[in-house]
């Protein structure tokens, strides 16, 4: 089992490399349904971008001990939990791609093992992250400026270059989102060299 952990700030396109990635038939890789306390965005599904539960159910999982890492966003809207539970999804001899923060990222290695899980770290120019985080917001029915404010701003500190560093995110791991195909490129041509996929 490998995992192919993807990250950056917000904004930073995670979401459409993710959705490009997931194309490679070459690698076959499955997705990880994270859990999570917010509300559903417009356009998403039940398990399928996330499972979306009420604290009460967050707490059970909790007590379970199955929870792998979880972590709680005080946003303007109240907290927000994200949670990644071995819930049986990472059976077998697979290869899985996963999206989060460097925090989540860590805490997913700790779990299973810095051989087994393999950081992608995106990264934009801020004026332009801010930009596309602007575009998307306007997209929804009611757009959350305030939180993709403090979102954007929390960033700064929790992508610091020290916590970057103290994670092991070398220079072979950062990866420039200029555009989707091209930075799409990059990452497999790197992935292919880490699962020893042939081009």
């Amino acid at each position: 089992m490998k995992i192919v952990y993807l990250f950056g700030k917000s904004a930073s396109g995670k979401d459409s490399l993710y959705r490009s990635l997931m194309k490679c038939a070459q690698l076959r890789m499955q997705t990880v349904t994270l859990y999570t306390t917010r509300p559903k965005r417009d356009g998403e599904e039940e398990g399928k971008q996330y499972h979306f539960i009420s604290e009460q159910k967050a707490e059970e999982l909790r007590k379970s001990g199955k929870v792998i890492e979880e972590r709680t966003y005080h946003t303007v809207y109240g907290p927000w939990t994200y949670m990644t539970v071995d819930d049986g999804q990472f059976a077998g001899d697979r290869t899985f791609l996963m999206i989060g923060t460097l925090e989540s990222y860590c805490s997913v290695r700790d779990y299973f093992g810095k051989d087994d899980v393999i950081p992608v770290y995106v990264e934009v120019e801020d004026g332009l992250r801010l930009e596309r985080a602007i575009a998307r917001e306007r997209t929804q029915k009611i757009p959350k400026y305030e939180e993709m404010c403090r979102r954007f701003l929390a960033d700064s500190a929790d992508f610091a270059a020290e916590k970057l560093a103290q994670a092991g995110i070398t220079k072979e791991v950062r990866f420039e989102n200029d555009t989707i195909e091209a930075c799409t490129e990059r990452i497999l041509a790197y992935l292919r060299g880490q699962l020893g996929k042939a081009e």
